[in-house]
């Protein structure tokens, strides 16, 4: 094996660093422009959806992609393996891409082009991850960190340009050209990852435990939904709004299910660890309440973006699509300071009121975008709204979304730890689905009092959990002694 290095790093981190990075240029790519397409009319070549059933199909598809991270990362623990997940699930976004590229006027090969980019990414997203921290020794806890920091560059990367790319590309409603991008985008993905291979050896190969009588099981489950939906379309009462509103339902049962079985059956759990999990539900709802918010750039941050701003960056003209690259940029350029200035303030600011904080920050945002919707009326601002409410919103991000990330891990009960960051996921499936559905608010509300809900909403969330922030660090048992059994 080769002796050269990557930053520093073993040489197979920059395999998975341009994997990941192609394959969240297609990611983002599409999700730059599918709410327009979905809302242009069939003469621009869109599906002629309205705006609020635009919004709510991005986030049931927002949703999906975090909720199918559980199953992927059941199947690369027992029946593929990570490495052969990582290859398959970008082969099947490819395809997933290619399919939605194809001139036709049919939407079947749209609809069928996002279930198998959402299969597809299930597969790779959660085991990538898993990849990049098993390059590094038991203990190297120090180059680890380093190692997933340069990995979360890579995101970023991908994240800033894809949006400037395909948003080009897709201008006079070439909207498959600019899929076509996203599919040349993955397919670079999964070049770098083939190359690369040779780096990968041992990492991630073989299955942890073997289990295909469950993927048997597993499948049934899935084709018994399949023919479910299949007897609901053969009603004719089946529409594209009313199946986001079911699958909205159903991811929030999820949760409520998983936190119930966990909480109602005994799994050896001591009374220390409920403690912990009770403290832990708060900060799930914090979380998707967040998450509800922050994940309405694609849909009706973009449509604002299209409609009501002149679209012009220091005389330079750029495409609606563009405005997604507003929130990667800050995120490149904020992620060391906020880093920094949570190690400096150390253990003096809890997790819960980091979390407030978040709540209140993304409130916050809502409300700048309720006064440039009232200042735009049925005019136009300047794209410089956005930008400064992008700005706020990824002070929100970071002080929650990698701090979630951590107090998950912290917080799981020792039976459950290999589970729960796919719990952490899922409170973004239940913030982006959620946050889909209240495109319907637009349907009573004007623009301005549309964001100024969901900003109270916020808002005071945000302030009772400050209230609260107390009693709950001590649930956390940061400040409590565990329950000897």
């Amino acid at each position: 094996m080769s002796g050269r290095t990557f930053f520093g790093h073993p040489w197979a981190l920059a395999t998975l660093f341009g994997t990941e990075m192609w394959e969240r240029f297609s990611w983002y790519g599409l999700r730059a422009i599918l709410a327009t397409f979905l809302a242009a009319s069939p003469a621009q070549q869109g599906l002629g959806l309205s705006q609020e059933t635009a919004q709510a199909v991005v986030g049931v598809y927002g949703a999906l992609i975090y909720l199918v991270a559980l199953p992927g990362g059941w199947i690369a623990d027992r029946i593929l393996g990570a490495r052969r997940s990582v290859f398959w699930g970008g082969f099947v976004i490819m395809l997933g891409h290619i399919s939605m590229a194809l001139p036709v006027s049919s939407p079947y090969f749209v609809w069928q082009g996002l279930l198998l980019i959402i299969a597809g990414t299930g597969l790779l997203k959660p085991n990538m991850s898993v990849m990049v921290g098993r390059l590094y020794p038991e203990g190297d806890d120090a180059r680890r960190d380093a190692g997933f920091s340069l990995f979360y560059m890579s995101i970023n990367l991908g994240a800033f340009f894809a949006p400037i790319v395909v948003g080009w590309l897709a201008t006079g409603d070439r909207w498959h050209l600019g899929f076509g991008a996203a599919a040349v985008g993955m397919a670079f993905g999964l070049a770098q990852y083939i190359r690369g291979g040779r780096y990968l050896r041992g990492i991630g190969e073989r299955p942890v435990h073997v289990q295909h009588r469950l993927f048997w099981r597993g499948a049934g489950i899935a084709a018994a939904a399949a023919i479910a939906l299949g007897a609901w379309a053969a009603t004719g009462t089946l529409t594209v709004d009313r199946l986001t509103v079911a699958i909205t339902v159903v991811i929030l049962i999820v949760p409520v299910a998983y936190f119930s079985y966990l909480l109602l059956g005994s799994h050896d759990l001591t009374e220390d660890e409920r403690i912990r999990m009770k403290a832990y539900i708060w900060l799930f709802v914090a979380a998707s309440v967040f998450w509800m918010i922050y994940d309405l750039a694609p849909s009706k941050l973009l449509f604002f973006a299209r409609d009501h701003t002149d679209l012009s960056l220091f005389g330079i003209p750029i495409q609606p699509a563009t405005t997604q690259s507003f929130n990667p940029l800050f995120i490149m350029i904020f992620v060391p300071v906020f880093a920094a200035l949570w190690v400096r303030l150390g253990t003096r600011v809890s997790t819960p009121q980091k979390f407030a904080f978040a709540l209140i920050v993304i409130g916050l945002s809502f409300v700048v975008m309720a006064v440039a919707a009232a200042l735009a009326g049925p005019g136009r601002v300047s794209v410089w709204w956005l930008v400064l409410v992008y700005l706020i919103q990824v002070f929100g991000e970071l002080s929650l979304s990698p701090v979630g990330l951590s107090v998950t891990t912290k917080l799981a009960p020792e039976a459950f730890k290999g589970q729960m960051l796919g719990v952490w996921f899922i409170s973004l499936s239940v913030g982006d689905a959620v946050g889909g559905q209240t495109g319907r608010l637009g349907r009573v509300l004007s623009d301005p009092m549309y964001y100024l809900v969901l900003a109270a909403m916020a808002i005071v969330a945000g302030i009772a959990l400050f209230m609260f922030a107390r009693r709950l660090r001590v649930m956390m048992a940061e400040h409590h002694e565990p329950v000897i059994r």
